[in-house]
């Protein structure tokens, strides 16, 4: 910090509105500083419950609070709408679009937390037959191929065509894709049954698989064995050591362990596999050094900042330091860590005092936790590992808390009193338009830029 902004206030700039932007935003609410949250949505989004809209437990907005009302009494902070283009550590500027207005924005301290999106490994193209669910339109659109898929099948007189609108494959066996495997048979056997008349829903076929040999990875044994156990109850498919090579409208192909490639059937598929961060993480590591590894996440320094630039800070999914997972509580944590070193600074700058020395940033591990179905979840707290009912009360009760807003939290109690208590889900209201609108928003983007392209090359021609 210079001497001159000893004269104005300092401006911080965090990117992102997800865990780690918004914990970090609100724990300056008491600092003497100006804070400018950037991003591209209006909402913040509790992104592990977006299967449940995917499969009617919960509504969009229930899990998606305005940022603006969500910071609405937070006075040194502003929220600015727009995509972040680039980021110049060396003239501390945030440069960011929206609907074709630019925007710069000067920053004395930047946190930069924008997440990750769906990884294909190279394969982008099977994002338009298998979408993945990374936001809200991901699982709006999700919701309208789920339901869509058992509407055809009732219009359907082809037995071979039946089946395969009626198989659901979810590729991924992660916490999400295990959620989301266990919601889609609920959503067959329980919520679904009765209302059709030429198909009986209980008949999907719904299939879990993965290259990795086992289910949930990350949890110990006896949590793996369980899930997979209450998963199979359910009637799903798993299928492991089973990669995806290709993925069209139809169906997908599959490899497995022992080379030989196979087809399935399905109108419904669904892409949990991987996650690659923004790509602000390279461009970040281009011009401070900082490495990034394979998903393209930065390796920060110990106090979260990138080599040379002590006042950037990236957190969250973006984040690469001793190996931590990309789930909610690190991003919470590394961003309330950032805001505490912040505000630490200004205060001893105001006061006309050193920097206080930076401790290095410590990830608490509060436990591990996927919900199968109804009554049924697997958790580890600590060295405790519990499975079945405590476990399903214990995730019911730990999404609730971090639920952002009292009438968040309320309405998502409700929703899920009526889906798990009864047999109703109140949100299965689908249109068209959720399914084919991104492919149409590609196409006119897809469009936008050739039309720009023409008059460009014509010039470059001219001259």
């Amino acid at each position: 910090m210079s001497d001159t902004s000893l004269a104005r206030r300092h401006r911080v700039v965090v990117i992102g509105s997800g865990f780690g932007g918004l914990f970090a935003t609100k724990a300056l609410k008491r600092t003497d500083v100006d804070v400018t949250l950037i991003d591209r949505t209006t909402h913040h989004l509790f992104q592990p419950l977006l299967y449940q809209v995917a499969t009617g437990i919960l509504s969009e907005g229930e899990i998606a609070p305005a940022t603006r009302l969500v910071l609405e009494d937070q006075q040194n902070a502003s929220v600015l709408i727009g995509g972040v283009e680039t980021i110049d550590v060396a003239d501390r500027t945030v440069t960011s679009t929206h609907r074709g207005r630019t925007t710069v924005t000067e920053y004395d301290s930047l946190v930069v937390s924008a997440g990750a999106r769906q990884s294909y490994f190279g394969n982008d193209h099977f994002a338009e037959h298998a979408p993945g669910m990374k936001t809200i339109d991901d699982a709006l659109e999700l919701r309208g191929r789920i339901l869509g898929a058992f509407e055809s099948a009732e219009v359907s007189t082809d037995p071979a065509e039946r089946a395969r609108l009626l198989t659901f494959v979810v590729v991924g066996a992660g916490p999400t894709g295990v959620e989301m495997a266990g919601e889609i048979a609920q959503l067959a056997h329980r919520t679904l049954a009765g209302a059709y008349r030429t198909i009986d829903p209980r008949d999907a076929r719904i299939i879990l698989l993965d290259a990795a040999p086992t289910v949930l990875p990350p949890f110990d044994e006896k949590l793996r064995r369980a899930a997979a156990d209450t998963l199979e109850d359910l009637g799903v498919e798993i299928q492991l050591g089973a990669m995806v090579t290709d993925v069209d409208d139809d169906g997908l192909t599959v490899r497995d362990q022992d080379g030989v490639e196979r087809r399935i059937e399905a109108a419904c598929k669904i892409w949990s596999a991987g996650v690659a961060a923004s790509p602000l993480g390279r461009q970040l590591a281009e011009q401070t050094g900082a490495a990034t590894d394979r998903a393209g996440r930065v390796l920060v320094e110990p106090d979260l900042t990138l080599p040379g630039h002590s006042n950037v800070f990236v957190v969250g999914d973006m984040m690469n330091r001793d190996g931590l997972p990309g789930v909610a509580q690190v991003a919470i944590q590394g961003g309330r860590y950032a805001a505490q070193l912040i505000a630490a600074e200004v205060r001893a700058h105001r006061k006309g005092r050193d920097k206080p020395e930076r401790t290095p940033f410590r990830y608490t591990d509060k436990g591990s936790m996927a919900m199968i179905s109804r009554f049924h979840a697997v958790a580890k707290v600590g060295r405790l590992q519990l499975t079945g009912l405590l476990a399903w009360l214990l995730w019911l009760l730990i999404h609730l808390v971090y639920i952002v807003g009292f009438k968040s939290r309320l309405a998502t109690a409700m929703s899920w009193t009526w889906s798990f208590l009864g047999r109703t889900r109140g949100h299965l209201a689908v249109t068209e338009q959720q399914v084919v609108a991104r492919t149409a928003i590609n196409r006119l983007d897809a469009w936008e830029d050739s039309s720009r392209a023409v008059p460009e090359a014509a010039t470059a021609s001219a001259r």
